[in-house]
């Protein structure tokens, strides 16, 4: 996770994307964040929907705002994630490790996913799109384990869709308060690490006893 220095810094550049691009910024942000890259759909998606609420985000060819920011989102996050697919299929661990630092990708954040993907199959990767932090890493052991790939795409644009709507709803509500929402998803992805912790720490001990009662 980025320390508060850095967060600060990467939302006040994401803002300030968004204030100057409109919905091209949105899919540019949300193709580099499904690209793995440190970018907070939080901030992306609520202050989209804080700008849709105030007006500056317009309705274009009579599409509503609302709308066109969730496919400018759900879409760049899916392109992203194929992205990184890709890189899972063609490059693999080996290749994610010699360059995941670069963006802040560490080997503990892959193993965790690789052990979701492994325990729950194709549905973790819809499942996982719901959750902070996993919901971008998924795409890589989907891409190593070759995944069907329209498959991914569908589940990946479908988990995606919701999450922005989701996003964009509460940024909507709050209006000029939308940056509640970020402290609040803090909160939340730390109950979402140590869900997935007891999870593995279960998984482990099951394997556990199971080689005991076939030694036995």
């Amino acid at each position: 996770m980025l320390d508060l220095a850095l967060a600060t810094m990467v939302s006040n550049e994401v803002i300030s994307i968004i204030t100057t691009l409109g919905y091209p910024g949105i899919f540019i942000l949300m193709l580099l964040e499904g690209l793995l890259l440190p970018i907070p759909s939080e901030v992306v998606m609520a202050f989209g929907g804080y700008l849709a609420y105030s007006g500056i985000l317009p309705s274009e060819i009579g599409i509503p705002a609302f709308i066109l920011l969730l496919l400018a989102g759900s879409v760049g996050n899916m392109v992203g994630a194929y992205l990184a697919y890709m890189l899972g299929d063609y490059g693999g661990i080996p290749l994610i490790l010699r360059y995941g630092r670069y963006v802040m990708l560490d080997k503990g954040s892959i193993d965790r996913t690789q052990f979701w993907f492994e325990r729950y199959g194709t549905p973790s990767v819809f499942l996982t799109r719901l959750v902070p932090i996993f919901r971008t890493f998924i795409s890589i052991p989907a891409g190593i384990a070759k995944m069907n790939r329209a498959h991914f795409l569908v589940l990946t644009f479908v988990g995606a869709m919701i999450w922005d709507s989701i996003l964009i709803y509460l940024g909507y509500l709050l209006g000029p308060h939308w940056e509640q929402i970020i402290s609040a998803f803090n909160k939340f992805t730390d109950l979402a690490l140590a869900a997935l912790a007891i999870i593995v720490i279960a998984w482990v001990y099951t394997k556990l006893k199971s080689r005991k009662a076939l030694k036995n």
